[in-house]
């Protein structure tokens, strides 16, 4: 980064839209980064929420929407918000002329994602999505040796998330609901894991698969997810995600190449190639499997939020730029259609990614 130090002692005015459950490692985030941003407010609908919020965190909140976007002094906006509502909120806050991060998806579906993304680029505003995996410690060495072809061509691709939600968590009105959420387990769970297994081995190209709902909860979503899937590399692989997995294991994606193996086990990473000693980290970010998906830490929210702020500085397009998430929205789509039609589907033309 070349900045002055006057640019660096500046810090980034944000705003907060939506206090629900996803707020929680946010605020953490934020708190981290008090040397660098200033949380001017946080805004929610329901007057007993905000209030809950002020006390959990300590950072103010606001009566209005129209508060955070008036002011001034918000140069970023958090959305947090449900996802049938996310473009709504955020092209909002485009037109008042804020840069926004995202709460995963972008939105329900491809089209809708796309629309999202082209519009903010027509406004010359950043949009960065909350993919917080791909900033996880393990990832970020993995896509690092990724990057120096360690593991040779890929010639395997497989994702596991097998992951358990209680009755508690569908219990919340509308959760799995497609009218709330926009889709079941690969658009509400495993779609942080699809995107980091799209970001380290490049987009599908086509899948065939099978998404159905179980006998456990009245949603009218999926909530179990196979495919067999062929990447744009030439690799194929399997997708496997589930939320009926009691009492819910750490998301698993292997990479194998013709010069090693990498198994990428929740944030614990291990590396095996011929002749060379095995290599092994574990991060501090895993978790989020079980019947508490907040249990995890808010280090990779920090990175997704602090690395977002010097792309708005730098005038730069983030790592988890909104174009670069239209891949998996692509990905979850096909693996829906190729369900629907009982046929194999070709992925065709994606986001084109950094």
């Amino acid at each position: 980064m070349n900045m002055s130090g006057g640019e660096q002692r500046r810090k980034t005015g944000v705003g907060i839209i939506g206090l629900g459950m996803a707020v929680q490692p946010h605020a953490e985030a934020l708190q981290q980064l008090a040397d660098r941003v200033t949380v001017v407010g946080a805004f929610s609908p329901g007057a007993e929420r905000r209030a809950a919020f002020e006390k959990a965190h300590r950072l103010p909140t606001v009566a209005s929407e129209a508060a955070l976007l008036d002011d001034p002094r918000v140069e970023v906006v958090l959305v947090l918000t449900p996802p049938r509502t996310h473009a709504d909120v955020a092209l909002r806050a485009a037109r008042a002329g804020k840069h926004v991060l995202l709460e995963k998806p972008v939105d329900v579906d491809l089209p809708r994602a796309r629309a999202l993304v082209e519009a903010f680029e027509r406004a010359d505003r950043r949009l960065g999505i909350v993919f917080q995996h791909r900033f996880r410690d393990s990832p970020l060495a993995l896509r690092s040796l990724l990057q120096e072809n360690a593991l040779g061509d890929l010639l395997s691709v497989s994702a596991n998330v097998r992951w358990w939600r209680s009755p508690e968590y569908f219990a919340q009105p509308g959760r799995g609901m497609r009218e709330r959420d926009g889709g079941g387990v690969l658009l509400t769970q495993a779609v942080h894991t699809l995107d980091l297994l799209l970001h380290l081995a490049g987009p599908a190209a086509s899948v065939n698969a099978t998404c159905l709902t179980s006998s456990l909860r009245r949603i009218d979503t999926e909530d179990i997810a196979c495919a067999v899937v062929r990447y744009a590399s030439g690799a194929i692989g399997v997708i496997d995600a589930t939320t009926v997995a009691y009492p819910g294991y750490p998301e698993r994606i292997e990479l194998a190449g013709t010069a090693g193996t990498a198994v990428l086990e929740g944030d614990r990473l291990v590396v095996q190639r011929p002749g060379k000693a095995p290599f092994e980290m574990s991060g501090t970010s895993g978790g989020g499997g079980g019947a508490d998906p907040m249990a995890f830490s808010p280090e990779a929210h920090r990175r997704v939020i602090e690395e977002f702020i010097d792309a708005v500085r730098e005038a730069r397009e983030p790592v988890n730029s909104g174009r670069s998430a239209l891949a998996v929205h692509a990905l979850i789509d096909a693996m829906l259609a190729s369900s629907r039609h009982r046929k194999a589907v070709d992925i065709g033309e994606t986001a084109k990614t950094p």
